[in-house]
């Protein structure tokens, strides 16, 4: 499948800027289930450069901005060839081995309600397959956290969610995170978009799912929010050990006080 982007972030600021730094995981890395036909990153007035790849493969450039100023806003526009691959996260170049995604963050700590549930998967599945029990996982974090938008927010950790028992997709990607974990499984978590309105409609923001790593398969993505493995209706943009990490903008200012931020997504596909 063939798809358009088009992702822009505005920040505005309570009073003038002087300065400005963010780190953006922005542009798509190319694996077997995408391929960048064209993609950009502009800001008017800033500076974007100082392009890597880091350990996890993501591709990370930094945006620089001098004031004063009002407000900065990032578009993003690109074309992207997508294939499904059931899940399955091929020819993705990265060095980070997956043990490092065992280790646990303040935002995917678990908790007695969660170790309970994932424990009693694994008793389920326990003559089964491990790829049975990643699927089980993440079949439980959909019944236990119900998809309920504006109930959390960023700061909202996977206990607050399963306690609450419902929220997001960022939500249901850090309680499936924090179970498999607590059962030894690499996990780690994928921010994104998805193509889920065939209309162009605008979106509030990107998407985010959790990635599983099975000795059989690799790297396998699981969306609770939606109950299936990413398709070709998803773009990965960079995964991380929480969704602070794997934010696709992380920054600070000097000056400007307090911030605003509006934040539209619309995903197309291509008429091409």
């Amino acid at each position: 499948m063939r798809l358009t982007v088009e992702h822009r972030t505005h920040y505005r600021y309570e009073t003038l800027a002087h300065h400005a730094v963010q780190s953006l995981k922005l542009t798509p890395a190319q694996f077997d289930g995408q391929k960048i036909l064209s993609w950009s990153i502009s800001a008017e007035g800033c500076t974007i450069g100082s392009e890597f790849t880091d350990g996890n493969g993501d591709i990370i450039s930094t945006l620089t901005a001098n004031g004063p100023m009002e407000s900065i806003e990032i578009v993003v526009k690109g074309e992207i060839e997508t294939t499904d691959t059931t899940g399955v996260l091929r020819g993705h170049k990265e060095r980070a081995f997956p043990a490092v995604f065992l280790r646990s963050t303040p935002m995917t700590k678990s908790s007695a309600a969660i170790r309970k549930m994932a424990d009693k998967v694994a008793k389920k599945h326990k003559d089964g397959t491990l790829l049975e029990c990643a699927h089980g996982l993440a079949e439980a974090v959909s019944n236990a956290v119900k998809y309920a938008p504006g109930t959390t927010n960023v700061h909202t950790t996977a206990a607050d969610a399963m306690a609450d028992g419902e929220g997001v997709c960022q939500d249901h990607a850090h309680v499936l995170i924090s179970a498999a974990r607590h059962l030894g499984i690499p996990a780690r978590y994928v921010s994104g978009y998805l193509f889920a309105d065939q209309h162009g409609a605008a979106h509030e923001a990107s998407h985010a799912w959790a990635e599983l790593h099975l000795p059989e398969l690799g790297w396998l993505g699981f969306d609770p929010a939606n109950k299936c493995c990413p398709t070709d209706y998803y773009i990965r943009l960079g995964s991380g050990l929480d969704g602070q990490v794997a934010t696709p903008i992380r920054g600070v200012h000097t000056g400007g006080g307090n911030e605003n931020l509006d934040v539209t997504v619309v995903i197309a596909q291509s008429q091409q």
